[in-house]
């Protein structure tokens, strides 16, 4: 099965996974919903929904939780008649990410757990680091850009003027 990813350190740890846990359907998302990273989808659409149920479930189950336990739910699994849902999370240098894995009869759980702990070590190792950025966070003329932007975005040929209240 073929991985697509959003950036390139995520494909080899991945794809192990994929082969090794005999998984279907695999997604690795950001907690806001946005895709790094998928595996066995055909349509587009069917990625972008998957992400955001994944990340709504996600949120949820942190919450729930809390609320129970104190701390957020780390793992979820639902079992289906014909397939299997599995949703994790994996800390690494650059935060927390999301793994959603669908599989069915040709794996099963504990495979798909044994692996995953693979994967999250795998992804945790190989994480580039963030880039530090130094200085001001907003240019000195962010103001007179805006400006100058939301003018143009509205087809005036004035600049429209925003002030600090």
């Amino acid at each position: 099965m073929k991985i697509a990813a959003v950036e390139s350190w995520v494909e080899a740890p991945l794809q192990r996974f994929v082969d090794e846990a005999r998984a279907r359907l695999a997604l690795l998302l950001h907690p806001s919903g946005q895709v790094v990273a998928q595996a066995g989808f055909t349509r587009q659409v069917d990625v972008m929904t998957a992400c955001a149920l994944a990340a709504a479930s996600h949120a949820t189950a942190s919450e729930l939780g809390r609320a129970i336990d104190g701390q957020p739910f780390r793992v979820l699994h639902y079992a289906g008649p014909e397939k299997q849902l599995f949703l994790a999370s994996v800390r690494t240098p650059r935060g927390v990410y999301i793994c959603l894995t669908v599989f069915d009869d040709e794996s099963s759980l504990g495979l798909v757990r044994m692996y995953f702990d693979d994967l999250a070590r795998e992804l945790a190792a190989v994480t580039p680091t963030m880039p530090v950025q130094h200085g001001a966070v907003l240019a000195v003329d962010f103001e007179a850009d805006l400006n100058r932007n939301l003018a143009m975005l509205f087809g005036r040929g004035e600049e429209i003027i925003i002030r600090n209240a």
